[in-house]
């Protein structure tokens, strides 16, 4: 298999859970290789790589230990992350309606609401707000303990 290959199989076999980059999956390669799991042929005007003899063992013996990497990732479900990027692209796509075929008023509230939503997007990101105290002469300290009965 060459490398775009890898990328699409481990997509199908995690169900679109888990599509490494390509930035992952040649570097990757190219350790396996050095390491003498895998060789990598040119044919075709590809690079193609296949388990060595050593490889086959190596997952063999370690079948146990590597587990199911790809029933894992189709398990993990649907990470928040990937979620954030499919409603991210909705918005978009509803953004481009608006853009294509709102008149300026429409495309006016909707440039309000987006500059809204990244604004309460960063209020996301810092947290919950400290409520201030309401009693600015409340003891910080009711429950002084029994040091402070010692004192006069």
């Amino acid at each position: 298999m060459h490398g775009y290959q890898i990328i699409q199989e481990i997509g199908e076999r995690t169900s679109g859970a888990w599509r490494p980059s390509p930035g992952a999956i040649y570097p990757a390669l190219s350790l396996l290789e050095d390491e003498g799991l895998v060789t990598i042929t040119a044919e075709g005007g590809r690079k193609l790589a296949r388990l060595t003899d050593d490889g086959r063992t190596y997952v063999t013996e370690r079948a146990d230990e590597l587990g199911t990497p790809w029933q894992d990732a189709a398990d993990g479900g649907v990470r928040p992350a990937r979620q954030l990027r499919g409603a991210l692209a909705s918005v978009a796509a509803a953004l481009q309606q608006v853009a294509r075929s709102g008149s300026d008023e429409q495309a006016a509230q909707a440039l309000a609401l987006l500059e809204r939503t990244r604004r309460e997007l960063y209020l996301v990101l810092a947290g919950p707000a400290e409520q201030p105290d309401p009693d600015p002469n409340r003891d910080p300290n009711p429950n002084p303990g029994p040091e402070a009965e010692a004192r006069p």
